[in-house]
């Protein structure tokens, strides 16, 4: 892999983990376009890395009274103003259940080896969006429950699939199950930690030697690359999703899944 090859991808996975456009998507494009057949298992796991500390970034403040809730709860100390936080901690336990259980048996199909199918998944992203943008719900995380923890986890699974976005039919998912906006995008991205460290689990399992690169520089310019991008995606895609402005990614996907039909 070449040092231009690992800034792209980097970007690429930095711009489509966020976007609602699907990351897994559209690797396996550009990688039957560039002509790489297997991206090192160790670059994959530090873009993940990458994309991981820009959620924790971007949310810092949620997730550590996330941490301080469940730490006081643990002790005995509960307070009544966690209420809301240990809430909310219960239906990410949920949904990431029921999102690894559906993300376990997706896995086996191996959709990523037919590119036109994944060309339709994509379109299928875009109808998604469209039918989501008019939801205005008004739901906040004290009202969340087992209903919004069962549709969330379930769309979040579902995001497995490549050509499915996560943050796309998750914040959709979202917004259908009653969420307002601003916490249907916030709640889709906490959502993802516990999902995005399982995937690194599996990746490290698969991790055989640290040598799987020629250039330490090409990992490091990957890392920088799916951060930076990545961070800008986030806050953009934050804003847009309060706007209701999501479905504008439907006229980017679904003509870009119509064109991969036709080119695989």
């Amino acid at each position: 892999m070449s040092l231009i090859e690992s800034l792209l991808l980097g970007a690429l996975q930095g711009i489509t983990e966020f976007l609602p456009v699907s990351s897994s998507g559209h690797l396996v494009v550009m990688k039957n376009l560039m002509d790489l057949q297997e991206v090192p298992v160790l670059f994959d796991v530090i873009l993940h890395v990458a994309t991981l500390i820009v959620v924790v970034l971007v949310f810092r403040k949620r997730i550590g009274e996330l941490f301080s809730a469940l730490i006081r709860f643990v002790l005995g100390r509960k307070r009544e103003e966690d209420r809301d936080s240990l809430r909310l901690i219960v239906t990410i336990l949920i949904a990431t259940g029921i999102t690894a259980a559906i993300g376990f048996a997706v896995s086996s199909l191996e959709v990523e080896r037919h590119p036109k199918i994944v060309s339709s998944l994509f379109i299928i992203t875009g109808i998604i969006l469209l039918i989501a943008q008019k939801e205005r719900g008004s739901l906040e995380y004290g009202q969340i429950g087992i209903k919004q923890a069962i549709i969330t986890g379930t769309a979040q699974g579902l995001g497995v699939f490549p050509g499915i976005s996560r943050s796309g039919i998750t914040i959709s998912g979202s917004l259908l199950s009653g969420m307002s906006r601003e916490r249907a995008g916030e709640y889709s991205f906490i959502l993802s930690i516990p999902a995005i460290l399982g995937a690194l689990i599996l990746e490290f399992k698969d991790l055989e030697t640290l040598s799987d690169l020629t250039s330490p520089l090409v990992l490091v310019a990957g890392a920088v690359s799916a951060f930076l991008v990545g961070l800008f995606s986030l806050l953009l895609l934050l804003r847009l999703v309060k706007r209701g402005k999501l479905y504008f990614f439907s006229f980017y996907l679904i003509p870009f899944g119509l064109v991969g039909l036709f080119i695989f």
